[in-house]
């Protein structure tokens, strides 16, 4: 059966088209029941057996993912007119119920109503297209009623007027709530339903002036109505554009302080510098990362930042009370810390800096609250009696994060129990956002649990790779075939004394090097990398993947790879004694470091020996061994000595950065015994290597590529990032001079006490801190002068060296590739928003990586100093804020 259907558009040169397109519907599509004798049942995905089947709205869908989630949830039909809604609107959603839907034992089944003859809808004149969707739904739950007469349907909505037409047209329809009520076998249920309100339209990127297509839970309006206002209404979307446009507002993303979350600011490029926003009430329950509108406050309010930490007590305790109408004024705002009073952060009167522009927030243009929830625990409270839900505060271990109101039956329970919990709104009236339970972590101070909760926090990605994905994977055991060493792109290189250099315990092996001596006199020296672009094809569910989780995570006692096991520690390891494929980057040199030549190919190689840093060190130190592979360790080490002196002559810094190593117990994973990293010649060696393989493919790729080149750059810091450094050099007595990399390095260097020998390590590691974030960004995307590495003192600079754990790397070797005629470059290289939106995806998921990492050190040092009473010296580098 064929139907037409027809729209006008306009183009973007302002002519108006009619299009007409064809829509075909059939009677050969079945209800994917075992029940429905028409169905073939071996296709058949939902379950004879079940109580009932589930049919859910889009805004289920869209709002209450956690409930569907829930192992209980079980049966549910979803319509293709759902299904294609929730992908337009949130593809986070999208991707989880799609996952759903891949599920056996979820069974959760999609019904092709917009394909079938029985169930597809034309829209009515002046209906809208939302209204539209809820009748085809309903109509679609009509035709399940009457195709399994013998089945219990339900349609889930949390709209009352679709709820109320269902009902009139005999159908069984509820609000999500209520079906949880009835799930008596499964009284968790009701913890994960959320709640939303009619104040949250003004954040729905549906909504216009305040108005939403999408329905709206009653969440005791009527009581609420008889409670305070504490915040100010968000400006309608209207006027916020008009205020942006007119100069009135300025927009940007709020960041909140890590030490102080009464304090935030919002970057402004109309204002020229960042817009301080001071207390919660001028916050106005805007969160960090939210991009919001602000209006500045007149100049006789501006303020500096507060020089002292907010008390343990910041936040009143009365938030759970104001629910049950306790509290008729709203609760206790904190506007400033407790003990500090508004005169008190005044520029006259103890704030640390001078005043600078102050603002409030008036609207949220983007919320940016987290989709897969917030970890923390219950806010301790007095026993109350009933088993019915209770309200209790929950507290997120970042403090940039507000409290949150739940109501949960499981109070008793999880009081010293690790949870997640999902904001769902905020209303002007409620000192606190409302949100619900989603699932329980482990006991607090749990070593696993604690882990648990810094990769959820750094929104590091667990979950097992997928079947699709380990079919992308050659099956172990693996070797390399004749068909690899007669291709004609790859050389045989296995003759070669190649050698790879890593820290003890490394089975993910990237790199490895040789060096030989050439009949002119002069040197060969290699850089080989693993060949993963071999066995990671793009477009492929593999490749997928790895562009989403973009680097290998590395915590203290685990791994989170970026690709599955077999790839990571046999097939591209480059192991010893092992044949296997790389991409191998190879110089002629002088004796004296001079490069006369590079060139590039794929190879197979063999390495010689897997060595640690320690032991390649201690052959380089023994003079008396005098075999092939400690003589050509001492060359690169050598050579390296040689690279890194002329790096340092053009002003690359030598910082500093503390490293804490662990000795883990093998049985229960606790450290046994901390300390310091201590970086040996070997290491140096390695660096240098990689950073000469690193600047010679990024000024490669660039010349092939000028425009779709990845590289990486580090911007300079502006001259306000080095004022606490300058204070502290001053105070010590010492000059430093930041005015280029070249001058940094210099005065550095210069910085020494005699009698001190730490003191120039903490000068550098307080550099450090100074330094602005090195990220990955696409050679079309800004000037050539803003391609410099700051730090390195490198015009150019990318990741090639560690495709194993970086996607970034993958990237560069797929271009490298493409400008050896090797393959063709890839067509994502060629679509700029794309480049831009994954090298956005790459620096994100970088920087979790490293905060993953770094809180799993501080973890392991709180486990290790827990139950000690260690006398040691230490020094203070830095203080945040007075108390």
């Amino acid at each position: 059966m064929l139907q037409s259907r027809s729209f006008v558009k306009k183009t973007k040169k302002g002519k108006v088209l009619k299009v007409v397109r064809e829509h075909y519907l059939r009677d050969d599509i079945y209800s994917g029941s075992p029940l429905d004798p028409e169905c073939d049942q071996d296709a058949a995905k939902l379950s004879a057996s079940a109580p009932h089947y589930l049919i859910v709205d889009t805004n289920i869908v869209l709002q209450q993912m956690d409930f569907l989630e829930h192992q209980a949830v079980t049966d549910v039909i979803i319509m293709s007119v759902v299904l294609d809604e929730v992908k337009h609107r949130n593809q986070s959603i999208y991707q989880r119920l799609r996952t759903l839907c891949a599920s056996d034992t979820k069974r959760f089944f999609v019904f092709a109503n917009e394909n079938h003859k029985e169930t597809y809808i034309k829209q009515d004149p002046g209906e809208s297209p939302n209204d539209r969707n809820d009748r085809a739904i309903r109509v679609g739950t009509a035709w399940y009623a009457q195709r399994l007469p013998q089945m219990k349907i339900y349609l889930l909505t949390n709209d009352a007027d679709n709820r109320r037409k269902a009902l009139g047209e005999q159908l069984d329809a509820m609000s999500v709530q209520a079906y949880a009520k009835l799930r008596t076998d499964t009284p968790e249920l009701l913890d994960l339903v959320a709640q939303f309100g009619a104040q949250d339209l003004m954040d729905d990127p549906m909504a216009v002036d305040g108005h939403s297509s999408a329905p709206v839970a009653n969440s005791g309006n009527q009581r609420r109505a008889k409670r305070k206002r504490v915040y100010d209404e968000h400006r309608p979307m209207s006027d916020i554009q008009n205020g942006i446009k007119s100069g009135t507002y300025h927009q940007g993303a709020l960041r909140v302080s890590r030490f102080n979350p009464f304090e935030g600011w919002v970057g402004s490029e109309s204002v020229g510098q960042d817009i301080l926003i001071s207390g919660r009430i001028d916050m106005n329950r805007a969160l960090d990362g939210d991009v919001v509108a602000v209006e500045l406050l007149p100049e006789s309010q501006w303020r500096g930042a507060s020089a002292h930490l907010p008390q343990a007590d910041a936040e009143s305790t009365t938030g759970v009370e104001e629910e049950d109408g306790d509290d008729p004024e709203g609760g206790h705002i904190a506007q400033v810390a407790p003990g500090e009073h508004l005169d008190d952060a005044l520029p006259q009167n103890g704030a640390s800096g001078n005043a600078r522009p102050t603002g409030k927030v008036v609207g949220i243009i983007k919320r940016n609250w987290r989709t897969r929830g917030y970890c923390g625990s219950l806010q301790p409270q007095e026993e109350r009696g009933g088993l019915g839900a209770q309200g209790v505060l929950f507290c997120p271990v970042e403090r940039r994060f507000p409290k949150i109101r739940l109501q949960t039956r499981q109070a008793a329970t999880l009081m010293d129990k690790r949870m997640v919990v999902v904001i769902d709104s905020w209303q002007a009236d409620s000192m606190y956002p409302a949100g619900h339970y989603v699932r329980t972590l482990g006991v607090i101070g749990d070593k696993e649990t604690e882990t648990e909760v810094l990769l959820i926090e750094n929104d590091i990605n667990t979950s097992p790779f997928s079947p699709s994905v380990h079919a992308c994977v050659p099956p172990l055991p693996w070797s390399v075939t004749q068909a690899d060493l007669g291709d004609p792109n790859r050389e045989d290189l296995r003759h070669l004394p190649i050698c790879s250099v890593d820290p003890p315990g490394c089975k993910d092996i990237d790199d490895a090097l040789h060096v030989r001596q050439l009949p002119s006199g002069n040197l060969e020296l290699g850089v080989h990398i693993a060949d993963v672009t071999n066995f990671l094809l793009p477009m492929t569910a593999m490749d997928d993947e790895a562009s989403i989780r973009a680097t290998t995570c590395y915590l203290v006692q685990r791994r989170i790879d970026m690709l599955p096991k077999p790839l990571t520690e046999d097939i591209c390891s480059l192991r010893s004694n092992v044949e296997r494929l790389a991409f191998s980057a190879i110089w002629e040199m002088t004796q004296d470091g001079q490069v006369l030549h590079v060139r590039f190919t794929k190879s197979v190689i063999k390495s010689q020996a897997a060595l640690t840093y320690a032991e390649a060190q201690s052959r380089i130190d023994d003079e008396r061994l005098h075999d092939t592979l400690s003589t050509n360790l001492r060359t690169m080490n050598r050579i390296a000595k040689i690279l890194r002196k002329q790096r340092t002559a053009r002003g690359a810094l030598t910082l500093a950065s503390p490293e804490v190593k662990f000795e883990i117990d093998t049985e229960t994973h606790d450290p046994l015994d901390v300390g310091m990293y201590q970086v040996k010649e070997a290491n140096h060696m390695v660096e240098e290597m990689m950073l000469l393989a690193n600047i010679t493919v990024a000024d490669h790729i660039l010349k092939h590529f000028p425009a779709q080149a990845l590289l990486r750059r580090h911007p300079v810091p502006p001259p306000r990032q080095f004022e606490p450094l300058l204070k502290a050099a001053v105070a010590a007595g010492v000059s430093i001079n930041p005015e280029t990399s070249l001058t940094l390095a210099a005065s550095l260097d210069e910085a020494v006490r005699p009698e001190d020998s730490y003191f120039n390590k903490l000068i550098r590691i307080m550099a450090t801190r100074c330094m602005t974030q090195a990220v990955y960004f696409g050679s079309g995307e800004v000037d050539p002068p803003d391609y410099l590495h700051y730090g390195l003192a490198a015009p150019l600079y990318t990741h090639f060296t560690s495709p194993i754990r970086r996607y970034a790397d993958v990237l560069v070797h797929r271009l490298l590739a493409a400008s050896l005629g090797l393959a063709p470059l890839p067509e994502s290289a060629r679509d700029r928003a794309g480049v831009h939106a994954l090298t956005d995806n790459l620096n994100t998921r970088h920087r979790n990586a490293q905060m993953a990492g770094r809180a799993s050190v501080e973890l392991h040092t709180l486990i290790f100093f827990k139950d000690r009473t260690i006398i040691a010296d230490a020094r203070i580098t830095r203080v945040s804020h007075l108390k």
